[in-house]
């Protein structure tokens, strides 16, 4: 006798968290998120679907294949894995899960998702972060970021926490955790949280983001310059 799971029928889209690495497209137009395990080679968006990533043509989840988004229950059991030295700078997402979906006893595996928050937790230096910069690596055609403080973006591609919600799009809400307060501000710091409400305009919030990240690289290229003032050309 073949055993059949139950059927969920819930009233609202069950929810979830998962870790993943900020992502900018190349010519700098989108933004999106990249997985830290199986599937992270494919980047996707705010709202996604899934596919098999093994190439088979079943639709995501297949009961015998593992394809498919995964995000689990708790958002502490998602927070744990931002402990693990290769994922320190990946960022906490909030999901909602929508189409089929499999229940586990952590979590789900699902054919589509919408990612209602990012987390971006504080710079390498501890400070709190006002932008995500060029992590260094990336996949074909995207530049992988992470958190950055304004005293740590210097020179490197960056985007303010705003503009990135605003090119990601589908009404993303970015969220700077914690850092060193003596570095920006308490709790209340409008820097903090972003809500990209009005993709077409600036906000307050906006504006604060993006003048730290303008004041970092003027600090940054007036150091260069009187570097080169001061002890002419480097070699």
């Amino acid at each position: 006798m073949r055993l059949r799971l139950p059927e969920e029928r819930p009233t609202e889209p069950p929810t979830g968290f998962k870790i993943a690495h900020p992502v900018l497209s190349q010519d700098g137009t989108r933004a999106g998120f990249t997985g830290v395990s199986l599937g992270g080679a494919l980047p996707y968006g705010v709202v996604a679907d899934a596919s098999c990533v093994y190439g088979r043509r079943h639709r995501s989840p297949a009961r015998r294949c593992d394809c498919g988004f995964h995000c689990v229950h708790e958002r502490a059991t998602a927070e744990a894995l931002l402990c693990v030295a290769e994922h320190r700078a990946a960022v906490l997402l909030d999901i909602t899960v929508l189409g089929t979906y499999i229940r586990f006893e952590l979590g789900f595996r699902y054919a589509r998702q919408r990612v209602r928050a990012a987390t971006v937790g504080p710079c390498a230096c501890g400070a709190r972060a006002v932008a995500l910069a060029d992590a260094g690596w990336g996949r074909p055609g995207w530049r992988a970021l992470a958190a950055a403080c304004a005293g740590c973006v210097r020179g490197r591609t960056s985007v303010s926490l705003a503009t990135f919600a605003r090119l990601a799009g589908d009404g993303l809400r970015v969220v700077a955790g914690s850092g060193d307060p003596g570095e920006s501000g308490d709790s209340g710091d409008p820097a903090a949280t972003v809500d990209p409400g009005l993709p077409e305009g600036l906000g307050v919030p906006e504006l604060v983001a993006e003048a730290a990240l303008l004041q970092a690289r003027l600090d940054w290229f007036q150091s260069r310059l009187a570097r080169l003032e001061g002890g002419g050309a480097e070699q």
